[in-house]
């Protein structure tokens, strides 16, 4: 009776490490993109792990406030088929996102979440990759004028070693660019 309950957990561990084989785990803190996802989720790749980012917003009269430091960490989710990443602030104003690509409309779809403005609903961002290597994501957003328009995020400049983020007000032609964040990120050592 013994040695069948040992084969009995033996089995049940085996199964749930395999089924579970791309979360993160003592070797691969931060998971793993699953070959059974799309290719996509391998778009932020460059992101995965922790890095030490700088962060300024602008003011209401157009100015840029100070720099913030800010901690950005990312990891695949959901047995490496999404990824999910928190921003960690010394004001205690954090937030974070879930990463899905959708196969049917070949888009990511962001939804974000924050401890300073906690929501039932959460917003959504699309998006895709560039050819230039850029990630590059889109919500409708009216300016304070009242014209249509929307924010817009973009990942550049991403390697190795970090990467940039910027979001911005853009109208509907992407003509007008009114940039109201701004984020540079450097790889920590994990």
């Amino acid at each position: 009776m013994k040695y069948l309950a040992y084969s009995l957990i033996f089995v049940f561990t085996i199964t749930v490490h395999a089924q579970y084989e791309y979360d993160a785990s003592e070797k691969h803190p931060y998971g793993q993109p699953n070959p059974e996802a799309p290719e996509q989720v391998k778009d932020f790749e460059a992101m995965i792990g922790t890095c030490n980012c700088k962060s300024t917003t602008r003011k209401q009269d157009g100015t840029w406030n100070d720099t913030e430091d800010m901690i950005w960490r990312w990891k695949y989710i959901m047995n490496g088929t999404a990824v999910q990443d928190e921003t960690l602030k010394a004001d205690g104003a954090h937030t974070g996102s879930i990463r899905q690509f959708v196969k049917d409309s070949s888009r990511w779809y962001v939804h974000f979440f924050s401890t300073k403005f906690p929501t039932t609903s959460l917003p959504t961002w699309e998006g895709n990759k560039t050819k230039d290597n850029k990630i590059i994501l889109y919500r409708e957003s009216k300016a304070p004028n009242g014209m249509d328009g929307f924010y817009r995020l973009t990942f550049y400049d991403m390697s190795k070693t970090g990467y940039k983020w910027a979001g911005e007000w853009v109208d509907t032609t992407e003509k007008i660019v009114y940039p109201t964040w701004k984020i540079e990120c450097t790889r920590s050592e994990d």
